[in-house]
């Protein structure tokens, strides 16, 4: 078990009024095209992407502190936002854990900056992985997708010539819809490259 630990706010570089492409793709296209597919009768019923959260675990901080500093200053070039510690919340005498100790980092992101990662994610991070044929369709039956990058290289934000440790990064996509087809169909709309075109039960 982890929990965030707060950290400074980072001030937003995204200027006021800006609208992301895939924000405006969500307005002008998505909503739309969900809208035919489940019959939906107001705009209000179309699922929409809430929150996108970033989370690294480091177990080897145990012994090596750096580590955490590392995979913060890595994982915030990710986001494009400030990343945060997670620490234990319980004592495990056999991984010699004690509560308190930093194990992670996490970052979430919303609005402009979240859709801005997307992008990015899709057009750029994602056609780097080697021999890369889609991801799966493993939903967690509420309607939220973890994708589980195994390297964080692929990112370009990385420079792989500074980094210390290959390291992987879980990615959660959470909707605020509890039906997982829901869910699927929002993401594969966004341009999530799916493995198969078979629509999620």
């Amino acid at each position: 078990m982890a929990k965030a630990v707060k950290n400074e706010k980072v001030a937003s570089v995204v200027p006021k009024g800006y609208m992301p492409s895939l924000q405006k793709k969500y307005k002008e296209e998505i909503v739309p095209n969900l809208m035919k597919e489940f019959g939906y009768k107001s705009v209000m019923q179309v699922p929409r992407l809430d929150k996108i959260v970033l989370n690294e675990g480091v177990g080897a901080a145990v012994a090596d502190k750096k580590l955490i500093e590392t995979a913060l200053q890595e994982l915030t070039l990710i986001a494009g936002q400030k990343a945060v510690q997670t620490v234990s919340t319980k004592d495990v005498s056999n991984f010699k854990l004690r509560r308190g100790m930093p194990i992670g980092v996490k970052v979430t992101l919303r609005g402009a900056k979240m859709y801005e990662f997307l992008d990015r994610l899709i057009s750029i991070a994602l056609p780097r992985i080697r021999d890369f044929k889609g991801i799966a369709e493993k939903f967690d039956g509420r309607g939220n997708y973890t994708l589980g990058i195994k390297e964080q290289i692929i990112f370009p934000e990385i420079d792989i010539d500074k980094i210390s440790k290959i390291m992987g990064v879980e990615v959660t996509f959470v909707t605020n819809t509890n039906e997982d087809k829901e869910a699927y169909a929002l993401l594969k709309e966004f341009g999530l490259p799916f493995k198969n075109i078979k629509k999620v039960q």
